[in-house]
């Protein structure tokens, strides 16, 4: 009996704490946090230095005529056309915000809160489109207005989302009769 004593008399609890290691872990982790968050910052720097050669986005004219249509809600940001995951940064069209748009004959006015605002003018115009993603955001099937427009010699896409999602058919079909294609040109003169 008295080796069973014994043993249970050696045995001791592990520590319950190693605060070194711990701490050594944590901040290991930290570094790697920042490390990845800097080189994602640089990352988008640099998309934004490879698309420098975008031109200053246009401003909204002092008499842009009648309000066609208003709408507030979001932008998801803006890319290369027909490409949803080329995001183009320069210029601020890579923000995020939030948006009112107003469709007038002289074109289309972003105004973006706490983001650069820009204007399509609307012989930039060309197709507005149900969409459900761009730019990384994926919505369900039709739950982003997507308008095409040229900027310079690049045609690019910007998605858009109304607080009130039943407004995108109304304001495709508003955009596209807009659009002045060679065969609609002919006809007017």
């Amino acid at each position: 009996m008295t080796p069973l004593i014994l043993l249970a008399d050696e045995k001791k609890s592990a520590a319950v704490t190693d605060w070194s290691a711990r701490i050594g872990w944590l901040v290991g982790l930290a570094l790697f946090v920042a490390l990845v968050y800097w080189l994602m910052r640089e990352g988008w720097k640099w998309r934004g230095t490879l698309q420098g050669d975008l031109p200053e986005l246009p401003t909204a004219p002092d008499d842009p005529g009648e309000a066609r249509l208003t709408m507030s809600g979001r932008y998801h940001g803006s890319t290369t056309a027909g490409q949803w995951l080329d995001r183009i940064v320069a210029r601020g069209l890579g923000s995020r915000s939030r948006v009112e748009l107003t469709l007038t004959d002289a074109g289309l006015d972003v105004v973006r809160p706490g983001a650069t605002d820009f204007f399509i003018p609307a012989d930039a115009l060309r197709e507005a489109l149900l969409g459900k993603g761009i730019a990384g955001k994926v919505l369900t099937e039709g739950g982003l207005l997507v308008v095409t427009w040229a900027h310079g010699d690049k045609l690019i896409d910007s998605g858009f989302r109304s607080d009130h999602a039943a407004e995108h058919t109304e304001w495709v079909d508003a955009v596209n009769s807009m659009i002045k294609t060679p065969s609609t040109e002919g006809a007017e003169r």
